[in-house]
């Protein structure tokens, strides 16, 4: 996980437009004046690490600031090399539905796609 550059942070992450929709209309809910959507891995979870995602109020020097249309996105930078290139998405549905990582970096994931492995 060396490659990344701390220079190039808004090749971090990509967001679809079903998850923009989503993330704002979700955003909408919160009482703060000021939101950042904070993605993130954690160790845990059945292969290894597992995505992190919610809303905050705070922004850290240890984060990368990232805007996707008007969706101010925070990644902690020990966090943007495993997150170098995924792609969150969001797909409704009757039976449920969600958010969903694509991950190029992971090596395994697990059944639920919460959790994988570099």
């Amino acid at each position: 996980m060396n490659d990344f550059d701390q220079n190039n942070n808004d090749t971090v992450v990509t967001i679809t437009d079903s998850a923009i929709t989503e993330i704002k209309r979700l955003a909408t809910k919160e009482k703060e004046e000021t939101l950042y959507l904070r993605l993130g891995v954690a160790a845990g979870g059945c292969s290894g690490m597992s995505y992190s995602m919610g809303f905050d109020s705070e922004m850290t020097e240890n984060d990368f600031n990232i805007s996707i249309q008007d969706v101010s996105v925070v990644i902690d930078k020990k966090a943007a090399p495993f997150l170098k290139g995924t792609v969150l998405d969001y797909k409704g549905g009757m039976l449920g539905g969600g958010f969903a990582f694509e991950n190029p970096n992971a090596k395994r994931s697990c059944g639920c796609g919460t959790s994988f492995s570099c």
